[in-house]
């Protein structure tokens, strides 16, 4: 005897629709927060590098990042703008890939009996923790250089002389490179995702994108990792 299967109903179809439809806000909302960390992290790293040309001008970059927008706005004020800013970045940006794990989760609430391998960059399985590493070092980043109190010197005013304060140890030197390195992982896979999500992929582009994101990720972990290894070896200091 054959047994019919019927079709969704249009009340499952528009569920469905409207499921399909969330699921591409919330990528397209990771994807645009993501883009405004990329954009500070490249500005932050390529601010760091005025390291290289001295105390004076570093020192002078750092006020200068609080003196932004004066007299316009107060003291710090552009600064504050950003810190803000990337608060809710921060926290778009984890929102939406926990509310997307949790969907794909429940898509398939029926485990594999043999999980099979998983496919895919490296850097794409290790986004959960390499998350949560970078969540705790970013506590102890502020605490360290923004706030001061884990600095091993903690001088007001005298961002040159906490940097180099801090690479002088080389176990902070490693936290950093473990840091980096995790962050560095998190940006390849984060930069190939963002083009696919907001349409920049094509057929056949797929290993461009692939290559650019890894570019991209390389030259930021080298740009970060440079301050605390000159540092640490005796070029800047």
């Amino acid at each position: 005897m054959a047994t019919l299967t019927r079709a969704p109903g249009s009340a499952g179809r528009r569920r469905q629709g409207a499921s399909h439809r969330s699921t591409v806000m919330m990528k397209i909302a990771m994807a645009l927060s993501g883009a405004v960390l990329l954009a500070y992290l490249t500005a932050h790293m390529l601010g760091n590098l005025k390291i290289f040309f001295g105390e004076s001008s570093f020192d002078h970059y750092a006020h200068w990042l609080r003196t932004i927008g004066e007299p316009l706005v107060p003291h710090e004020g552009t600064l504050w703008i950003i810190r803000v800013g990337l608060t809710v970045s921060v926290v778009v940006h984890m929102a939406m890939a926990i509310l997307l794990t949790r969907r794909a989760r429940r898509a398939r609430p029926v485990k594999y009996v043999h999980r099979p391998p998983v496919q895919g960059s490296y850097a794409a399985r290790t986004m959960r923790w390499g998350g949560v590493i970078i969540a705790l070092f970013v506590v102890y980043h502020l605490l360290d250089l923004t706030v001061g109190v884990a600095n091993p010197t903690g001088a007001a005013g005298k961002p040159y002389t906490n940097v180099t304060a801090d690479f002088e140890h080389w176990y902070i030197t490693a936290i950093y490179t473990v840091a980096v390195v995790a962050v560095g992982f998190h940006l390849r896979h984060g930069v190939w995702s963002m083009t696919r999500t907001l349409g920049r992929q094509r057929p056949g582009t797929e290993r461009l994108m692939g290559r650019v994101a890894t570019g991209y990720a390389v030259l930021m972990t080298a740009g970060f990792l440079s301050v605390p290894f000159a540092v640490t070896v005796g070029i800047v200091g």
